[in-house]
């Protein structure tokens, strides 16, 4: 009988070849990096045009790939109103894992975000182990999750924003083995989403989330999902700034790995500590009318903030009074038990004989 024929012979089949940045220029990413966070974040906008020119244009090309993978789970563009449908989330977490693994391998995405993340990944060392841990925050917002305990409250904050902050401290040139600066960086994450999630209450129960773990709200006597409730303010009001001093304490810590790099990232990273620190003291500041009206820093009062982190560029930051019970470690700890069990190495044994 004979053989049947190939579609195509054999010998001219190839596999596609790699392409750092999905086979479009640096400059064409950086370019379209920059517009992305110039639309999603005036703040890290503003503070990214404190670091050196290769250490920004880095910090932008890992923006755009968080940022459009925030976009995708909750089908936003660069923020706004949410439009989720609960009948795709997975399909929609899936890409993003998809997208994300294409781009690290070296292969084209045809979504410029994913090409500026395997730009980035191959210019700082970035992992797919980072990636994942990342996307993993996405997926538990798309799988309706809520945090029953702080720890689960933090682990949250490990995958959307501290995560990120591990990855940002190698795009600034932290050596991988150096896993106390990374811990500080891991804080100032942690520091940014507690003070977002203090912010974003009222519009997080508009959209059926909740990040207040569920002990919180049973100590205080508060019913699921009641939080919003007015005769329930005075008790959210107690909650959200246990939050914010949680959150002071995680920007403390930071501060300390801040004075470990080159005086322009210190002054960065110390402007955006200034800035998203005033956003939790805002909300802390005006209770029970914290949620009336969207927290948010004028121009004016964020370009005071960055004079202010550039007088505390130049001396050595203070010890933290307390520094904070969650680290990073232990944090990890949650997030690889509540992860996937690892497969069994399928490795011989060693012959004894």
């Amino acid at each position: 009988m004979p053989r049947p024929r190939l579609l195509a012979p054999s010998r001219i089949l190839r596999s596609t070849p790699r392409q750092i940045g999905g086979g479009r220029s640096r400059e064409a990413l950086v370019r379209r990096a920059r517009e992305s966070i110039e639309k999603g974040s005036k703040s890290f906008a503003m503070a990214s045009r404190l670091f050196d020119r290769h250490t920004r244009e880095k910090a932008w090309l890992l923006y755009a790939w968080c940022r459009r993978c925030d976009d995708i789970a909750d089908g936003q563009d660069h923020g706004g109103e949410l439009k989720l449908d609960e009948a795709d989330a997975k399909d929609r977490i899936e890409a993003i894992r998809v997208l994300t693994r294409r781009a690290l391998d070296g292969q084209p995405t045809a979504e410029l975000a994913f090409d500026a993340l395997g730009q980035v990944a191959m210019e700082a060392g970035l992992t797919q182990d980072m990636t994942d841990d990342v996307i993993e925050g996405f997926a538990l917002d798309a799988a309706g999750w809520r945090p029953r305990s702080e720890l689960d409250m933090m682990r949250y904050c490990y995958h959307v924003a501290g995560a990120v902050g591990v990855m940002m401290a190698q795009v600034m040139g932290v050596p991988a083995d150096d896993q106390d600066t990374l811990d500080r960086a891991c804080d100032l994450g942690l520091a940014f989403q507690l003070n977002n999630i203090a912010r974003d209450v009222w519009e997080d129960d508009a959209a059926g989330r909740c990040y207040l773990p569920m002990e919180w709200l049973v100590e205080a006597d508060i019913p699921p999902g009641q939080h919003m409730k007015p005769q329930y303010r005075g008790k959210l009001v107690e909650l959200v700034a246990r939050m914010v001093g949680m959150a002071e304490q995680h920007e403390a810590a930071a501060r300390l790995g801040a004075a470990r790099l080159g005086f322009r990232q210190r002054w960065a990273i110390l402007s955006a500590a200034n800035i998203y620190g005033a956003i939790g003291r805002e909300v802390r500041a005006r209770g029970a009318a914290a949620w009336d009206h969207r927290v948010h820093i004028s121009k004016t009062a964020k370009l005071r903030h960055v004079a202010r982190a550039f007088r505390e560029a130049l001396r050595k930051p203070p010890e933290p009074e307390q520094m904070p019970r969650w680290t990073r470690g232990e944090i990890l700890v949650a997030v690889r038990m509540a992860g996937p069990v690892a497969p069994i190495p399928m490795t011989p044994l060693p012959d004894d004989f």
